[in-house]
Formats: C-alpha cells, structure tokens, sequence
C-alpha cells in the first residue's frame, strides 16, 4: 500500500499533475456561474442554511472525471458525492467550492480545496481561487503560489507575539456556545480579528499574511488540503487540544510553535 515516504519521484510528479488537472477542471466548471445573476442555490441543511449550486456539483463532477481517467485505483473523499473506496492507499479529499456563501455572495474569497491523504493524513494540497487566479500549492517538496504575479514561495511570517497576532475566522458564530467562548479568549488577545474569508484565510496564513486560523465543526475536505499547504510553509496545524485534525472538527492553524502553544491555553476550558 502506498504512502508518502514510498512515493518515486515518477509518482510524486503524477499525483502533481493529476491535481493540477482537477485544479483547472474546477475552475473551468465554477467560473461561469460566478456573480451569475440568475444563479440558484439549494439548502441541504434543515434549520439552518447551507447552500450548494450547480457550480458545487460541476466542480466536483469534473475532478472526480480527472481521478477516473488518471487514477482510478484511488479513494475519492468529496463533499457533493458519495466517498469511493480505492486500492492503493491513497485517499483525494475534495470540496469543489469551499465557501459557497461567499461564491453566491460574489466575493472572490471562495476556493476548490484539492487534498491528498495517505493512511496518516493529508501530505499535498492545493487551495485554488478561480477567480483571482491564485494557486496556492503544497506538499511532495513544493510550497508556491502561482497567480497574477507571478510564482512565489510561501512562508508563514516570523513569529509574532499574541498581542500583536491577526486572527481570522470564517463566522463570528464560532460553533457551540462553549466553543464561542473559548474562541473569544484568542480573539479578546489578539491585535486584528477578521472574519468571512473561508478557505482564503488559511492561504493567507500559508503566504505570511496573517497569524493565525480557528474555525469549529469543519468536515474533512474542509481541512485537508488547508493543513498541507500551511505545513509545507511552515506552520502548523491541529485540533484545538494540540493533537491531528484531519478528521475535521475544531481546527486551530498557526504561523509559529510559540504563537499556536498561546493560543491553545486560551482554548481550553476556563
């Protein structure tokens, strides 16, 4: 069974290259229904709202066609389709738009999230904004963007006390009422707090833009491409107890070891 560490060089370049190719495929299939005046949206959640469109589906549909005419004996782990068993022990972990809320809002901080999991979690991602154009790549010895200027290496910046840490969270709302509380702790510390940005704010962690990300009640193609990005930059990231979180749940990514130890003694229970 394949893992990373009996990945050849030949293979390594093929899983790239498959990836690239679901990366395009999606971008193709999502950018025509973006800021598409007439575009509808489903609400899969009873209760409360959480859309998908036509572009969710096509996103997906197109990527799992690269797996099958490129990889076939791969698992498939997607968020619109059933998960498909594979053979050689390599898992592509999918979300065709992560941040539909956003897509259907027209604000270009959405993305397709493209993870590679082997038995011990994700080792190689991809979070790709279509509409800017931004690639941001990670894992099998690369850590780049590639966009509008060009291709750069990413980095998490140097290591910045708490106080002087910017935060970023996808919704103020931060899961349990238990879980807002603890978030709050990190907020009440930190200089800046941003929210709404989705899978962009763990790109932004991955290039040095900011310090740190904590979200809860994520599944796992929300984090598993995020979590190969930021630690082929230098980061880290785990569940809010400091342990894996390729499962999903509470997630907690950080530019430094300094900064993430901080920040997870305010996440524990007061």
């Amino acid at each position: 069974m394949l893992t990373r560490s009996r990945l050849s060089p030949d293979l390594a370049a093929d899983l790239r290259k498959t990836a690239q190719a679901m990366a395009d495929a999606a971008r193709a299939a999502t950018l025509p229904h973006f800021r598409a005046r007439d575009l509808a949206a489903d609400n899969k959640l009873a209760g409360g709202f959480d859309p998908v469109t036509v572009a969710d589906r096509a996103a997906e549909a197109a990527m799992r066609a690269v797996l099958v005419a490129r990889r076939p004996a791969d698992a498939v782990l997607g968020e619109e389709q059933a998960a498909l068993p594979g053979e050689s022990g390599l898992t592509w972990v999918l979300d065709p738009i992560d941040g539909t809320r956003g897509f259907i809002s027209g604000t270009p901080t959405w993305g397709v999230l493209i993870g590679l999991n082997d038995a011990d979690g994700p080792f190689y991602g991809i979070i790709d904004q279509p509409y800017i154009g931004e690639r941001f790549e990670g894992g099998l010895g690369l850590a780049r963007v590639v966009g509008p200027r060009g291709e750069a290496a990413l980095g998490v910046r140097p290591a910045a006390s708490l106080a002087e840490a910017t935060l970023f969270s996808t919704f103020p709302e931060v899961g349990t009422g238990a879980e807002r509380a603890a978030f709050g702790r990190v907020r009440d510390a930190v200089r800046l707090t941003r929210y709404g940005m989705d899978c962009y704010a763990y790109a932004l962690l991955a290039a040095g833009q900011v310090d740190l990300v904590i979200e809860a009640g994520l599944h796992p193609y929300d984090i598993a491409a995020p979590i190969a990005v930021i630690e082929a930059a230098g980061g880290i990231v785990s569940d809010w107890q400091g342990g894996p979180v390729h499962e999903g749940g509470q997630v907690i990514a950080a530019a430094s070891t300094a900064l993430h130890v901080a920040a997870l003694k305010l996440l524990q229970p007061a």
